[in-house]
């Protein structure tokens, strides 16, 4: 009964999470509400990952939200505006035919795909380390790369758990962002604690 009663209680706070960052998003207007939001939601679900859970969540994601409101809005348009870019290519390249199409396709294909994994560790990155706005990049880019059995691994389970909302859409609301936020955060964290393990590592070989 007690597991039960825990295991019930871990849903209800994934749910009351996910709902949150629904109406924070909103809360501004989607555009300037969903960046912080998600920034907030990473940041309680690292702290459950690291077996934090004293804290109350509706301050803890008020407080963070507002702190990080600015800062990771500019974190957003900076990701937005690159997306925009590679979209834009792609609809410009179907315009080009021949050999010219084919060596344009090639580089973009590779900077699409250092795109995605970029994404995949910006959000663990940012709630992890504190740094400059083109820090994180370069280090979620590079984490990713150095990781890349991890990032697979990643894709693996963000696919999982599409395939299981889509089988149940009822889910959304409750437990959409937040799953693909507790599989990202996981293999962050992963790599995290390796790179923590180096140094130790590296200290005591120095003593």
């Amino acid at each position: 009964m007690g597991k039960l009663f825990t295991l019930c209680e871990w849903v209800m706070k994934l749910a009351y999470l996910n709902i949150l960052w629904f109406l924070f998003s909103l809360a501004g207007l989607l555009v300037l509400g969903m960046m912080p939001a998600t920034i907030a939601l990473f940041s309680i679900v690292r702290k459950w990952q690291r077996k934090e859970t004293d804290f109350p969540i509706w301050r803890t994601f008020l407080s963070i939200y507002r702190e990080e409101f600015k800062k990771s809005n500019r974190l957003g348009w900076c990701l937005i505006a690159s997306g925009v870019f590679i979209t834009f290519d792609f609809l410009l390249i179907r315009t080009v035919h021949g050999t010219l199409q084919l060596a344009l396709i090639v580089p973009l294909i590779m900077i699409t795909v250092f795109y995605i994994i970029t994404l995949l560790y910006i959000f663990p990155v940012y709630v992890h380390y504190d740094l400059k706005m083109i820090a994180y990049i370069k280090n979620a880019f590079f984490l990713g790369i150095l990781n890349f059995h991890i990032t697979l691994i990643m894709l693996a389970g963000l696919a999982a758990v599409s395939y299981l909302i889509l089988l149940q859409p009822g889910f959304i609301p409750f437990f959409s962002i937040v799953s693909f936020a507790w599989v990202l955060m996981l293999g962050g964290n992963y790599c995290f604690n390796r790179i923590e393990a180096r140094k130790r590592k590296v200290r005591k070989s120095y003593i």
